[in-house]
This record gives C-alpha cells, sequence and structure tokens, in this order.
C-alpha cells in the first residue's frame, strides 16, 4: 500500500464511516501529507504500513521548529487518527504514534465581543448599498442563532421556519438541528428577502440559498471573514475577530445572562458538553451572583 492510496482509502473511511464534513476531512489529509512532504524531502521510502516510530519522532520534531505548540498538537493528533485507521483495517499491528506526546498548550478561551460591540459593527454598515441589507441580515443571524460560518452560508429559505420561531440548522457532518431564532433576526432576514433579494437574478441551482453575493450564487466562507474584517477596521476595532467571534459571543451572553449548559450545547450543535463548557471560563463575573441567588446559606 502506497501512501497516496491510504489516504485516499482514509478520506473514504471519514466520509462514510465518520460523516465529517469536508472542511474536517481536508485538515487531517493535510496532517498526513505533511508527512508524506517530509518522507520525500528526505528520501525515506518507508510506507504507510511499515513507517517507524524513529522516523515520526524525527518529523515531529522537525514540525516544532516551525508551528506553534497548538499546530504541533493539531498534526499529531491528526496523525493518530490516521494510523488508529490502519490498525483498525488490520494492515498494521500498532500506532508509530502512540508514545508521542503532544505538547502542553492550555485551552484556549474564545474571543468575545461585548453586547456594544457588536451593535456598533452592525451599526457601521451602510445599508445605502444593496448588500448593506444582507450583510446586516448575516451578522444578526450568527449572533442571534449562534452559527458557525459554513452554517449561514449554507442556510436555505426552505430552512426558514419563522411562524414557529426556528431554523433549520445543517452543521458538521451534515448532521441537522433545530435553532430558535428571535424577532430582530426575522425582521432583518425579511427585509433583504423583500427589499434587496427579490431583484436580484439568482443562478440555477442557487435559487433555496438565502444569502447571495452580487452575481447571484451562494457566499464563500472568505467572503464573511472579509466583511467582518473591514467593519472592524473601519470602527478600529481593537480584536482580532472572525466570523465564529460572533458564535462564542452568542454562547457566552447567553451563559452570563442565566441560560443552561446543555440548552447551549444544543443550540451550537456540539455533541460533547465538554466543548460547550470552554464558556465557563470565559467571564466568572457572574457566578458570585448565581452563588448569592440559589445558595441556600448565602
Amino acid at each position: 500500500m502506497n501512501w497516496q492510496q491510504a489516504l485516499k482509502d482514509y478520506q473514504h473511511y471519514l466520509r462514510i464511516e465518520r460523516g465529517l464534513a469536508q472542511n474536517s476531512i481536508k485538515s487531517y489529509e493535510r496532517d498526513v501529507n505533511k508527512l508524506i512532504l517530509y518522507l520525500e524531502i528526505h528520501n525515506i521510502s518507508e510506507d504507510p504500513i511499515k513507517v517507524s516510530m524513529e522516523t515520526v519522532q524525527r518529523f515531529i520534531y522537525e514540525i516544532a521548529k516551525t508551528v506553534n505548540p497548538r499546530s504541533q498538537a493539531r498534526i499529531i493528533s491528526g496523525l493518530k487518527g490516521f494510523f488508529n485507521y490502519l490498525v483498525f483495517e488490520e494492515y498494521r499491528i500498532d500506532n508509530p504514534m502512540d508514545l508521542l506526546e503532544s505538547p502542553k498548550i492550555g485551552r484556549k478561551l474564545p474571543d468575545t465581543l461585548s453586547e456594544s460591540e457588536i451593535d456598533t459593527l452592525i451599526g457601521t454598515i451602510d445599508l445605502s448599498k444593496p448588500e448593506g441589507e444582507r450583510n446586516r441580515a448575516m451578522l444578526e443571524t450568527l449572533y442571534g442563532c449562534g452559527l458557525r460560518v459554513s452554517e449561514l452560508i449554507g442556510l436555505k429559505i426552505s430552512d426558514l421556519f419563522f411562524e414557529e420561531g426556528f431554523i433549520k440548522v445543517t452543521g458538521k457532518g451534515d448532521k441537522q438541528r433545530f435553532v430558535p431564532i428571535g424577532t430582530i433576526n426575522i425582521k432583518y432576514i425579511d427585509i433583504y428577502r423583500n427589499e434587496i433579494r427579490i431583484h436580484q437574478k439568482i443562478q440555477k441551482g442557487h435559487e433555496d440559498i438565502l444569502f447571495l453575493n452580487r452575481r447571484g450564487k451562494q457566499l464563500t466562507r472568505a467572503m464573511i471573514f472579509t466583511i467582518i474584517k473591514q467593519l472592524a477596521e473601519k470602527i478600529g476595532l481593537q480584536k482580532s475577530i472572525s466570523p465564529h467571534t460572533f458564535r462564542h459571543s452568542f454562547a457566552t451572553h447567553l451563559l452570563q445572562n442565566g441560560a443552561d449548559l446543555r440548552a447551549i450545547q444544543q443550540m451550537l450543535g456540539h455533541e460533547s458538553i465538554t466543548t460547550t463548557e470552554v464558556y465557563m471560563h470565559v467571564d466568572r463575573s457572574h457566578l458570585s451572583d448565581v452563588m448569592n441567588k440559589y445558595h441556600p446559606r448565602k
């Protein structure tokens, strides 16, 4: 078995057996390709079945010189998954990554925006341009529903259940969930649909996509990043933000205002409550209020 065949089989496994989204599959693919490139550069002819622990150790040592600990941990995790697959399929009897430890990186707390910063960002949008109403509706949806950027650009008109107060979101691994949507968010989406989108020439195959670019096609992830970056620069925001910042802010503000962690987990579409618990570490200022309010010996 050569590396390209092993990688192709692994991609198929991740897509069919694990049900991972394409972006996640590409991330695992990049990790394996880094090792493949290292072997090629150093003329090492070990195939996926025979590559030794010593070889992967040297690879990780070299990688550590050029990437930060978080990226190094990500690569180690990705390669462990790849070799675990080969063991599972009985191509190998051992995982050469088993004795390799990831660097200690700690838990990275997500950046958040305050309510006033979000108001200022959205208030800076130029509504005199057609894309202004679209951009306002998109940012309100990112913050109001806690969506991932991929979920936002993939949102369809047929996913909107405004009368019931929900939208249907397709998340990682094509898993679907229903997320509540507020009246303000509904208002801005309706303005965009009824005043801007209705006048666009929509390209074939994009008729059901909610948010469209000027050519009548689905927006890209990169375009959402650009829109947010430009708004941040316009108001002189001294934070590095992305579409995910709105999602983090959504969860943080809900928690600060007393929302149940399990409910937040469901709305975010996290499989594990552990992923959601990171928001417990963002702002502890409200915890003393909770203690004083609910503990019998306050």
